[in-house]
């Protein structure tokens, strides 16, 4: 049923996710929220799913370590209020964007691009769906027996490779 070890590695090997950003692009996202106005780690995450309508969540990982080299690098600085590290950009932050203003500006175009309205409204549903089922997953694996999980993955195999049919024939 299942095509050999590729077919394993597709669902359950290392494989990273694609990013919504090109490696070392977040920094510059996250600065220019936090020239905005100050900001704590959850609502920098907040900010960017709302700004890409669902599609996009960085994780803790992501975003943590991210403020934390803004703050090594003196682009902004942290102050506790109600228990939370709220980050304040610094000069040296602004005067980072300004000398990046050409990158930053490229990141967000891409950023408009990708979330914009024409593309999201596409996909939302799509994504709806698959955000369902990956919940519907989550709640019933601890109820599956081997036969169970072995026909649900062969399902999901399956709908990957109709599905990458589809997104192949152009």
């Amino acid at each position: 049923m299942f095509r050999g070890r590729m077919r394993e590695e597709r669902f359950f090997g290392n494989r990273r996710r694609e990013t919504s950003f090109h490696k070392g692009d977040l920094k510059y996202v996250v600065l220019d929220l936090i020239k905005d106005k100050p900001r704590h780690g959850y609502d920098v995450i907040r900010e960017l799913e709302e700004q890409s309508y669902g599609l996009y969540k960085p994780s803790p990982g992501a975003v943590y370590p991210t403020l934390q080299m803004l703050e090594d690098l003196g682009y902004v600085v942290c102050k506790e209020q109600d228990g939370k590290k709220v980050y304040t950009i610094t000069e040296q932050g602004l005067e980072f964007l300004a000398e990046q203003k050409e990158l930053t500006d490229g990141v967000k175009d891409q950023m408009k691009h990708r979330w914009s309205f024409k593309n999201i409204g596409r996909m939302t549903m799509v994504m709806k769906e698959f955000h369902e089922l990956e919940n519907m997953l989550g709640r019933g694996f601890r109820y599956l027996d081997a036969e169970k999980t072995d026909k649900i993955r062969a399902v999901i195999s399956q709908a990957y490779d109709e599905i990458e049919e589809i997104l192949s024939s152009g």
